[in-house]
């Protein structure tokens, strides 16, 4: 995690250094203070104080859980980084009894209101979100998230109440282009998703900012928008390649992407990477399965969705949230060097 952020205490610390059982230190600093002594009351309180402690009303919302089940709503199941980020949330909500209903808003903040809208009816008692887009899926989710307990997983709208987890986007390419620098590369090309991706929208502003420290040339012409497919990729690099341009390097902000931009340059006959370097972001399966394997930058999907997990379930609440940044680490294969060796960073 992204700087030297001190353990939000826990409703545990709290009983521990107060010298009660954990109910007890429940029932002091919420539903339920009436059934212990003031003096106890009183004094769990005030050790509440000064370890800085407060309580999660997300937290208490869901102790409070009908359902038993987290609602999870991405903006599209049929790529395989959400398919991969369910799982992990999947896996740490089972661990807590707690079941998961996935939605769907297939790249639509119009589906995604729709969906919103379902989850605010009671059937869950927690929402996990990955918004669409910044600007236009925030009254959405500002309205949603007043009456459902919400947190924000890999992007996240101009909410700040709202707490969010994912991977720092800005270290995430300045490792990819610290790495294509090692390798010589001056210009570079980049394929990035469509402007309703937050994340791909960040990567290319921290690409754009960066590119000139690493002495490398990116021009506004040479960063093609794409959607979620090989294919819209594939178009993009023949596009790239029939301006009559060259670069070292072409950077893709997703591995479906980098998967597309690779097939169409061996179709046109080029190297990889002899010619011309590619890489990738998320580390999906097919990025190491694809030939050449994809050099990308790896999200933390795990731990992403460990910390999402327990910000929306823990009892703890230091000024909850709010912005929790986690480093992804490179992973080097066979698109960006010859001899092949898989290392991470």
């Amino acid at each position: 995690m992204i700087g030297d952020e001190k353990p939000r205490p826990r409703l545990v610390d709290v009983a521990q250094v107060a010298g009660v059982s954990v109910s007890t230190a429940s029932r002091a600093l919420g539903r339920g203070s009436e059934l212990i002594g003031a003096q106890t009351r009183d004094h769990v309180r005030e050790v509440a104080r000064k370890l800085g402690y407060r309580v999660n009303p997300v937290a208490r919302s869901l102790r409070l859980a009908k359902t038993k089940q987290i609602g999870m709503l991405v903006p599209s199941i049929s790529n395989p980084f959400y398919m991969d980020l369910i799982v992990q949330v999947e896996h740490h909500l089972s661990q807590r009894g707690l079941s998961l209903l996935i939605s769907d808003a297939e790249m639509s903040v119009t589906k995604e209101d729709f969906q919103l809208r379902s989850f605010e009816s009671g059937s869950v008692d927690g929402l996990i979100i990955v918004p669409c887009h910044e600007s236009f899926s925030t009254p959405s989710l500002e309205r949603t998230a007043a009456l459902v307990p919400t947190v924000q997983l890999d992007r996240a709208v101009s909410l700040p109440h709202i707490p969010f987890v994912g991977v720092d986007d800005a270290h995430g390419v300045r490792e990819v282009l610290g790495h294509l620098k090692e390798r010589g590369a001056r210009r570079i090309a980049m394929l990035s998703n469509t402007g309703l991706d937050l994340s791909s929208v960040k990567r290319v502003t921290e690409a754009r900012r960066a590119a000139p420290e690493f002495g490398m040339e990116l021009a506004d012409s040479d960063v093609l928008e794409c959607n979620y497919s090989v294919e819209s990729a594939r178009s993009a690099v023949s596009t790239l390649i029939n301006g009559g341009n060259r670069w070292d390097a072409i950077v893709c902000l997703n591995d479906l992407l980098a998967i597309g931009a690779i097939t169409e340059l061996r179709h046109r006959g080029f190297g990889i990477p002899e010619d011309i370097m590619v890489t990738g972001f998320d580390d999906i399966q097919f990025a190491e399965l694809m030939r050449p394997s994809v050099t990308t930058l790896r999200q933390p999907l795990a731990e992403i969705a460990r910390q999402g997990v327990e910000l929306l379930l823990d009892e703890s609440d230091s000024e909850l949230p709010k912005r929790t940044l986690v480093k992804g680490e490179l992973v080097i294969r066979q698109s960006t060097i010859p001899e092949f060796f898989a290392t991470t960073f």
